[in-house]
């Protein structure tokens, strides 16, 4: 019984004819490829031959199966011997066909194993032909069949796989080019940067003929070694670029918690507030030194003053002297609001200027609608606010003193204010104050102290805090080399300090040369020692304190989101 005729498809290679090679006539079986009638003939090892070189007969195929009963008395380890069999048997069936010309056929050419190696499978290598397949009767007959595989034992199968493994190892070995003591292993990158390449130079595998004459528990042993070897390479390249850590890193503090953190505690501790023995006995001493230095120079001043020489400079100097413009005398009672309001605007300012420097995390910001990029911390929004305020209080006084003539009593209009305030001070210094006439006429030292607050202090203030502030215009380049930023943060401290120094210097002359009567002047714009300035004066106490309660985020964000957006981010 022929076979079937197989169908032509593609060429094997490019503009070679249709795979597989056309049949010589119909009917006639192709060279090599055995009948099913043969198939069906044969017997014991015979039908093994024939699943290997004519799986595509199924007749041939189905006569060497075993039945269903045969099947089902099958182990699972005999099941899969039976398909791995059967499978062994498809390719070599494949095989034959290729060589279905009475010849081996060569086999194609592919990559080669190794770099710069000639291509895999060496030349003149080819696969046997169905004719020295069907003719190999040692072989098949020493060849086992699915029974004698069936009882195998696992241990023996287990033998069987490895005993095939070495002989493949042996004929990889044994090819043209192998090496027979071990091959090279190829070097590539280095595990760590910096390091050698991967593996070290003179690691190579060894040959077919080693591995096959190892056993089972040396070979384990030599993989648990290599790997272990490896493996305590790469921890001593690891540990080769392992910085040392037992020396902590030095550390500097850039960072602190300030006066309204997000997380922590605000207060610092405890014992950081109560100074040691040694840091409370250095600041007794030091206010004793202080003493000691003011009485010797109360006492130096008073010994000065007695000379002869002295006694003619306050004479002639008496610590003031008559302005070039006359002046009614006695104050408006705008003057008393412009002070009260420059006394509470000043104190809010100053308040929360400090707080701009100390605070490191704000707790809520302002920003104007419509430009997020100008978000500024709530405080410091408050302390522009009152710098706008008072300005405007400040422009104020400066244009109605003008107006009504008043810019004589602290404007300097003669010379003789220098030697005149020199000689207030020495009096000052010496507890003889000089005559108080404010009602009339500031002394020297006052006239110079007004005016360097109002005409110097307070324009380098408003100056500099507009430097610093956003309304600086970002994009005069030129202008703001001319005026950094620096310079600006230079001096608006200092103008602070001097503002707070004469707040204090102000405050102890008022009490010190006649209380009642000074608050008079201010607060109640008489010239009487009564208690009605002096009510007054407590009065706006009250609102300053209130104020300075006041300024928290609380109270001010309502006020804030008139103008603007507050946020807490």
């Amino acid at each position: 019984m022929a076979a079937g005729m197989l169908r032509r498809g593609l060429p094997r290679v490019k503009g070679g004819e249709s795979w597989p090679p056309a049949a010589p006539a119909p009917g006639a079986s192709v060279a090599g490829s055995p009948s099913a009638a043969d198939v069906a003939e044969s017997t014991g090892p015979s039908r093994a031959d024939a699943v290997h070189s004519g799986a595509n007969a199924g007749a041939g195929s189905r006569a060497g199966a075993p039945s269903a009963p045969e099947i089902a008395e099958r182990t699972a380890s005999e099941r899969v011997d039976a398909v791995q069999s059967t499978e062994t048997g498809a390719l070599v069936t494949r095989d034959d066909v290729a060589g279905a010309s009475g010849a081996g056929a060569a086999l194609r050419r592919g990559l080669p194993r190794v770099k710069g190696g000639e291509p895999w499978p060496p030349a003149g290598a080819g696969a046997p032909s169905a004719r020295d397949v069907a003719e190999r009767g040692d072989a098949a007959a020493e060849a086992p069949n699915a029974r004698d595989v069936a009882e195998r034992t696992a241990s023996e199968r287990v033998d069987a796989v490895q005993s095939m493994e070495t002989g493949a190892l042996g004929m990889q070995a044994e090819a043209p080019g192998a090496s027979r003591t071990g091959t090279t292993l190829r070097r590539g990158l280095p595990r760590v940067k910096g390091g050698e390449a991967w593996p070290p130079a003179g690691i190579g595998v060894p040959n077919a003929r080693d591995v096959a004459e190892r056993t089972a528990s040396e070979r384990v042993d030599a993989v648990q070694s290599t790997e272990t070897g490896a493996l305590e390479t790469h921890s001593g390249a690891r540990a080769a670029v392992r910085p040392d850590v037992s020396t902590p890193l030095p550390f500097r503090r850039t960072v602190w918690q300030g006066r309204a953190p997000r997380h922590g505690d605000a207060e610092p501790p405890a014992s950081a507030l109560r100074p040691t023995w040694p840091q409370a006995i250095a600041g007794l001493l030091g206010a004793a030194a202080l003493g000691i230095l003011a009485g010797a120079a109360v006492a130096f001043v008073r010994a000065l003053l007695s000379l002869p020489f002295m006694q003619d400079f306050l004479a002639a100097f008496p610590g003031e002297y008559e302005p070039a413009i006359a002046v009614e005398p006695g104050f408006a009672p705008w003057v008393g609001w412009q002070h009260f309001f420059n006394m509470f605007l000043l104190v809010l300012i100053i308040r929360s200027g400090l707080r701009v420097r100390t605070e490191k995390r704000p707790t809520a910001f302002w920003a104007p609608r419509g430009n997020s990029k100008g978000k500024i911390s709530l405080t410091l929004w408050f302390h522009q606010v009152l710098d706008l305020l008072w300005l405007i209080n400040g422009v104020t006084f400066v244009v109605l003193i003008f107006v009504t003539g008043h810019w004589v009593r602290i404007v300097p209009t003669s010379w003789e204010v220098l030697p005149n305030a020199l000689s207030a001070a020495l009096q000052y210094v010496s507890f003889d104050w000089p005559h108080e006439n404010g009602w009339n006429n500031y002394n020297s030292l006052q006239q110079l102290a007004y005016f360097i607050t109002v005409f110097i202090a307070a324009p380098l203030a408003a100056v500099t805090g507009f430097r610093m502030s956003g309304l600086w215009p970002k994009s005069a380049e030129r202008l703001s080399k001319v005026y950094p930023v620096e310079w600006a943060r230079a001096l608006h401290f200092p103008v602070m300090l001097y503002f707070v120094a004469f707040i204090v210097v102000h405050v102890a002359l008022v009490m010190l040369t006649g209380f009642l009567r000074n608050l008079n002047h201010m607060y109640a714009s008489q010239d009487a020692v009564t208690w009605t300035g002096f009510w007054v004066f407590v009065a706006s106490l009250v609102v300053v304190v209130a104020g300075w309660i006041a300024a928290r985020a609380p109270v001010l964000a309502p006020i804030a989101r008139m103008f603007g957006n507050v946020s807490s981010r």
